[in-house]
């Protein structure tokens, strides 16, 4: 394969270096166990920086895992923007881990963790399954989400473009 992309078709190997040569450029083999292997005249210092980068956005492709944090006591608006949150994640195919605090004699009231976790665990069921139930541990009670499959995904707390924030902040714009 040339510079430009174009197919020079098969040649031998001494008449290949010879046209990358003439072209100040190098020859590169990237299929060396086709038959015959193939080759491409590129700049080998360029060839290597796509070759860094395509590695480098094949890892970043991997799914991460995320941590959405509620107490027992959180305020509706609270809630829904955490919610919202927890959705743009699983919709970018991250995991969400969800973490509950007690706090003092929250404690004494571990059914309305619990509940509070349940009501998650509902919201999100359009985007995510369950991979580990909501269990305590110590005073934290934890659950692990992982999204759906993109074709099965619906979000159900995404923003209108009427309440889209306004320079970053988590209000809604208002209008005049």
């Amino acid at each position: 394969m040339g510079a430009t992309g174009e197919q020079l078709g098969v040649m031998k190997l001494s008449e290949a270096l010879r046209h990358a040569d003439s072209m100040g450029l190098d020859l590169v083999e990237v299929a060396p166990t086709a038959n015959p292997p193939v080759c491409k005249i590129v700049a080998i210092g360029k060839f290597r920086y796509d070759l860094s980068k395509q590695e480098k956005d094949r890892k970043s492709s991997g799914t991460r895992l995320k941590e959405i944090k509620f107490r027992v006591n959180i305020d509706d608006h609270d809630y829904l923007t955490k919610i919202r949150h927890a959705e743009e994640f699983l919709d970018k195919g991250n995991k969400v881990r969800v973490q509950l605090q007690f706090r003092g004699r929250e404690m004494a009231h571990q059914e309305f963790g619990m509940q509070l976790m349940d009501k998650v665990k509902r919201d999100l069921a359009g985007m995510s399954q369950v991979e580990m139930e909501a269990k305590l541990a110590g005073r934290n009670v934890t659950m692990t989400l992982s999204p759906l499959p993109a074709n099965r995904r619906k979000r159900r707390f995404a923003l209108s473009p009427d309440e889209a924030p306004v320079n970053g902040s988590n209000e809604p714009a208002e209008i005049p």
